[in-house]
């Protein structure tokens, strides 16, 4: 009795630390949201106080001075496109790793994971002088190829152990019915690997929207911003306008914030669940 008593204390104490926690991450955004709907005057002389008068046409003005919506077409196609390339490539190169167990395949993935301790900022200057030799710069195309390429290394290291764990009878047995190996692997294998997949889309999808680096080498026309680079575009221009710029910042996080609250519980079910079967 003396030992439940004990553990449900240390319990008790561990989930007070954990709300305690949670509510310090969001103090940031308590001052964002606040902030993004008082006038500049109140910005300044109190920003931790609650806005007296609620200003919603800051959003207005940050919605046009940003051209949000273009921005946000730009982030959602580069991202859609280059999440779900990236989550079908990785499943399939990482699928072919395993089942062809040979000595160039295991190479091949000691490669890619040794590329994940590589600093983007190494090969930076060459990765943009590959892209320059291709004619792919200042495009999409040549943005949504590079985050292919650096997006490979994590997304396979992840499917890998979780295809491992997949038993080969399964795919023997489909095989037999008449299965082809793009059958096997589309109608078998895949689905088998959804908590992963949703795993790896979550996290690219939370990454590449939130990129800035690679879309300021790469795009450098405004038509082509992306909402962080526009945001930045506009700091840089209304640098003391606060009132304007919090709310650009709003938007821009705003959607990324409801994606990860509908799918986060998939990040931990697939790295749970990756972490048993690998």
């Amino acid at each position: 009795m003396g030992t439940l008593k004990k553990y449900n204390g240390r319990l008790f104490t561990t989930e007070v630390l954990m709300v305690l926690v949670g509510l310090l991450f969001l103090v940031p955004f308590y001052f964002l949201f606040v902030n993004s709907v008082k006038p500049f005057g109140d910005i300044m002389t109190n920003s931790a106080s609650w806005p007296a008068v609620f200003k919603w046409e800051n959003y207005s003005k940050a919605w046009e001075l940003t051209r949000f919506p273009q921005a946000f077409s730009n982030s959602f196609g580069i991202t859609v496109v280059s999440v779900v390339l990236m989550a079908l490539f990785a499943a399939m190169g990482a699928y072919w790793m395993v089942r062809s167990d040979t000595k160039f395949n295991k190479m091949l993935f000691f490669l890619f994971v040794a590329a994940m301790v590589v600093p983007f900022q190494s090969i930076m200057i060459p990765l943009l002088k590959v892209i320059n030799v291709l004619g792919v710069n200042n495009s999409r195309t040549g943005l949504i190829l590079t985050y292919l390429g650096l997006g490979a290394p994590m997304s396979i290291f992840l499917f890998h152990g979780f295809v491992k764990a997949i038993p080969l009878e399964i795919e023997e047995a489909a095989t037999v019915d008449g299965c082809n190996p793009y059958g096997v692997f589309f109608r078998i294998v895949l689905p088998m690997l959804r908590p992963m997949l949703m795993t790896v889309i979550v996290l690219n999808t939370l990454w590449v929207w939130n990129d800035y680096l690679l879309p300021s080498l790469i795009l450098q026309k405004p038509d082509m911003r992306t909402i962080p680079l526009a945001t930045f575009a506009f700091f840089g221009q209304y640098t003391k306008q606060w009132d304007i710029a919090l709310p650009a910042l709003v938007l821009g996080i705003a959607p990324v914030i409801i994606f990860f609250l509908m799918l986060q519980r998939y990040i931990v079910e697939g790295i749970a669940a990756g972490s048993v079967k690998g």
